[in-house]
């Protein structure tokens, strides 16, 4: 056989069926349009509108061929245990919607697998599985020159495919390619089906052809189905002679990584080969989920990824990595899959920065484990740690169990793994239960009425980009969750579904418009639009007056909230551009609101910006909208506006045909809402917040055009307020305020001074030292804490006063704010009359500090120039007094 790479093998595929006649088209996002699956792991599930006829196929065509990128992580635990699970994978698929069917399928499947010219190989090495009852399948195969011993009939667990209970349903036939008995498990009876890895399934071809009834009867689709899967890495495998999914070129070209990154070699430590496995699948997750939008966090799809990303560097720690490495994984990946996926080349940057950020983050989860671990085994009595404390450790810190195993038997600790198995167990059937099988939840129907509408009606036509009023026809109503022909002038609450609308349905951020819809008898305010199924437009109306289906009417937009959104919406590009200049290009979209009194833009960046920064990107952003520049709105090809360099925004899905929203060279993204013709409509943008939203996500809010100017004017009239409260001009009130601040906290810092003075503790500590003069009254002589000045220390001695012993005196001395000495001797008429003279103690004590003063026997004052003498002074008062 030949040797083929993966990039051969995808083209080949896609090549094949594109030259048959089907519509080649781009993976599809890992974010699914479906809510009922949290991530896309089918390549038909962005075809189900398609299966389900609410959308009809491109009639130039047969079917359509893609290679989708899959995560899947029902069993993340099992993941790099085996050769072939992984959470990653591409599936190759070729589907038809009526178009073809079996024939021509088994005989391109045969033609594919066996022709020299594609993967050609030996058709002695090909069996074929079908279901039980599917002769015709098995008589194709015939046809083909495929012997009876290489044909076997299964039965409906493994060759017959539902959906669900009831709905589309239909046999399939599966090709194995027989790897050798010397990878079986040696039982005679080993066939395709087994468990062992001797027969390689690597084509599963479902025919979707029945409608399965509610008695267990299958009735007859009206139109036959193809809907087909071919893993990639498992004929990647096959054509490269290899029996793991992980020797084949790109898994074995990341696991190169990790053996350089590590010191380690591969498949010489089983234990060391489950680690690189591990960080070669999970990192490449990992790009494709953020480059997909999506973000790491501790819900949905963001706990998924974060889980990835965190198993994938304890790995790495346990093989001896050190410090943050995914970041090489990425730039490998992105060399080995960016030629056919671009979105992770163009995201690149903004990969690596959350990556590096969750790396760093993690660190800290780490450090937070341990600290529960080592709590947990203080705890513990006894040698046994409970399975459930090892579970938090898995499941909320990261850590896998065989590290948790390591520390404990460090510490002559086993780690109770009958009750650990039985939480994980209990885990995965929780995962299970929320999560429906992949292919029946890719199948569920949307749900309801809407859906049906949508099936029965098709797309609402929209003309709102050009026209904000048009006539139009009620289609259908919608009342109580159901669709009735008419509703009476009764006041409740109504959706009204039009063949043509005007009004924009809430999407891409861009809130729904409103406005009115009248009829014949009168006229209803729409409240709000909304499109529960993607093309079928939705008003919210109150049913002031009857309504029935049939009903001609016109249908009019609010013109003046709709400018209004307008300007936020063309705003929220021109600041994307602007952040993107001013703090770099890893800024991304990570989400929007924009209404018509304000807007809200949720970007990728990594710390707050600073004031400085704020103030340019406004700046930037108003110099571009002065600009007066016209916007040029067009549609195109994704991947031609992909090449041009048009911004794809961060978790968006889009179509085969995008439209390009573009004002000048400074902003150009896809975008389906709605804009301004020129930038000058917009007035101008002010920033008024600039807040975090989560790890490495920032959000700014602004306004635009009247709301901007309402607020620019509350602003001023603030400014004009306070200036006048400080008697000062506008411009100078930074600078007053400034001021008073310094004074009002030189003022705090002085009363703080002068209450620690006179505080209990303060007077206590002054009156433990106060002695007995020799004239037999008491005497406090103390240095005063901190700046002083003469109306403090006579506060002081008011409180002194109040608390001594005995009708007393004092000598107290501090310094001023100029860092003078001060001095003051006081005493009460007892002490006066008792001998002591203020005055004469001041004078005698005052040359201490090259100073001079005095005053009345009862009270006398004095400053001086040198501050050293202070206690100098206060031992010659003790004397004095003693």
């Amino acid at each position: 056989m030949k040797y083929m790479t993966s990039a051969e093998i995808r083209e080949k595929y896609l090549q094949y069926f594109e030259d048959k006649g089907c519509k080649r088209m781009p993976s599809s996002s890992l974010i699914p349009d479906d809510p009922s699956l949290l991530l896309t792991s089918a390549g038909m599930v962005q075809f189900k509108p398609y299966f389900l006829h609410q959308k009809e196929f491109d009639d130039a065509y047969i079917g359509a061929t893609t290679a989708q990128k899959c995560v899947r992580t029902n069993d993340i635990d099992i993941i790099g245990t085996t050769g072939r699970h992984q959470s990653f994978f591409e599936m190759l698929g070729n589907f038809s919607f009526g178009k073809y069917f079996k024939k021509e399928m088994c005989e391109w499947a045969y033609d594919f697998s066996t022709n020299p010219d594609y993967l050609g190989l030996p058709p002695e090495k090909l069996y074929f599985t079908v279901f039980e009852d599917d002769d015709e399948t098995i008589e194709i195969w015939k046809s083909l020159g495929v012997p009876d011993d290489h044909i076997s009939r299964l039965g409906e667990d493994d060759n017959f495919w539902r959906a669900g209970p009831t709905g589309p349903c239909g046999p399939c036939s599966e090709i194995y390619f027989d790897q050798g008995p010397e990878v079986g498990c040696g039982s005679p009876d080993c066939a395709p089906g087994c468990d062992c890895d001797r027969f390689l399934e690597y084509w599963n071809c479902v025919f979707t052809q029945y409608d399965g009834q509610e008695d267990g009867t299958l009735a007859p689709l009206i139109t036959k189905n193809i809907d087909t899967g071919m893993g990639l890495e498992r004929i990647a495998g096959i054509m490269q002679g290899v029996t793991s999914n992980y020797e084949t070129d790109i898994l074995r070209s990341l696991i190169t990584i990790g053996e350089e990154l590590s010191g380690k070699t591969y498949g010489e430590d089983p234990q060391v080969d489950m680690a690189l496995r591990i960080m070669a699948d999970h990192s490449r997750s990992v790009t494709f989920m953020i480059a997909d939008g999506i973000i790491p966090s501790n819900e949905g799809r963001g706990y998924v990824l974060r889980r990835l990303l965190r198993r994938a560097v304890m790995k790495g720690n346990l093989i001896g990595v050190e410090g943050a490495f995914l970041n090489t994984y990425i730039d490998e990946i992105v060399r080995l899959m960016g030629e056919y996926y671009p979105e992770i080349v163009e995201k690149r940057e903004t990969i690596r920065q959350f990556v590096l950020s969750e790396e760093e983050r993690f660190g800290a989860t780490l450090r937070q484990g341990q600290s529960y671990l080592d709590a947990a085994l203080a705890e513990l009595t006894g040698t046994v740690l409970p399975g459930k404390t090892a579970f938090v450790l898995h499941d909320t810190y990261g850590f896998p169990v065989e590290v948790t195993q390591e520390m404990c038997a460090e510490r002559g600790i086993e780690v109770d793994m009958d009750e650990f198995s039985a939480c994980m167990t209990e885990q995965r059937n929780r995962a299970r239960a929320a999560n429906i099988d992949d292919a029946e939840a890719a199948w569920s129907t949307f749900g309801g009425v809407h859906a049906d509408l949508l099936k029965e009606l098709g797309p609402t036509t929209f003309v709102g980009y050009d026209n904000l009023a048009a006539e139009a026809k009620i289609v259908a109503l919608i009342a109580d969750g159901a669709s009735v022909v008419s509703v009476p002038a009764n006041g409740s609450d109504v959706e009204v579904v039009l063949d043509v609308t005007p009004f924009y349905a809430e999407m891409g951020g861009e809130v729904g418009d409103t406005g009115t819809i009248a009829t014949a008898t009168g006229v209803l305010q729409v409240t709000d639009t909304k499109a529960p199924q993607k093309g079928l437009t939705v008003h919210k109306v109150k049913a002031d007056i009857a309504l029935t289906v049939g009903d001609e009417v016109t249908a009019q937009v609010d013109a003046e909230l709709r400018l209004n959104i307008t300007r936020n919406h063309t705003a929220t590009h021109v600041l994307h551009a602007a952040l993107r200049q001013v703090l770099g290009s890893h800024v991304n979209q990570a989400g929007s609101y924009v209404g018509p009194d304000r807007l809200r833009f949720d970007f990728t960046h990594f710390e707050a910006m600073t004031p400085e920064q704020i103030a340019e990107v406004e700046n930037v952003a108003n110099s571009f909208i002065m600009s007066c520049t016209d916007t040029n709105i067009y549609e195109t090809s994704l991947d031609a506006a992909r090449k041009s360099g048009v911004t794809a925004l961060f978790g968006e899905k889009y179509g085969e045909t995008v439209r390009v929203v573009e004002a000048g060279l400074f902003s150009r993204e896809l975008c389906g809402g709605c804009h301004v013709s020129n930038t000058s409509q917009i007035g101008f943008v002010k920033i008024v917040a600039e807040t975090s939203v989560g790890a490495n996500t920032r959000r700014i809010e602004a306004v635009t055009g009247p709301a901007a100017l309402e607020y620019v004017g509350k602003m001023e009239a603030q400014l004009k307020e306070t200036a006048s409260l400080l008697k000062a001009s506008p411009f100078d009130v930074a600078e007053r305020t400034a001021a008073n601040q310094k004074a009002m906290k030189e003022l705090q810092i002085e009363v703080r001074k002068a209450k620690e003075a006179v505080s209990d503790d303060g007077v206590s500590s002054l009156l433990d030292a106060q002695f007995t003069a020799a004239a037999g009254y008491p005497v406090v002589v103390a240095s005063f804490p901190g700046e002083v000045d003469a109306s403090q220390m006579r506060n002081l001695w008011d409180v002194l006063r109040s608390r001594m012993s005995a009708p007393g005196a004092c000598v107290l001395a501090g310094v001023n704010e100029g860092g003078k000495p001060v001095l003051m001797a006081a005493g009460t008429d007892e002490a006066v009359a008792a001998g002591f003279n203020a005055g004469a103690v001041i004078k005698a004590i005052a040359p201490a500090v090259k100073g001079g003063g005095g005053g009345k026997p009862s009270m006398a004052q004095a400053g001086g120039k040198d501050a050293s003498g202070i206690d100098a002074a206060l031992d010659q008062a003790r004397s004095i007094l003693a």
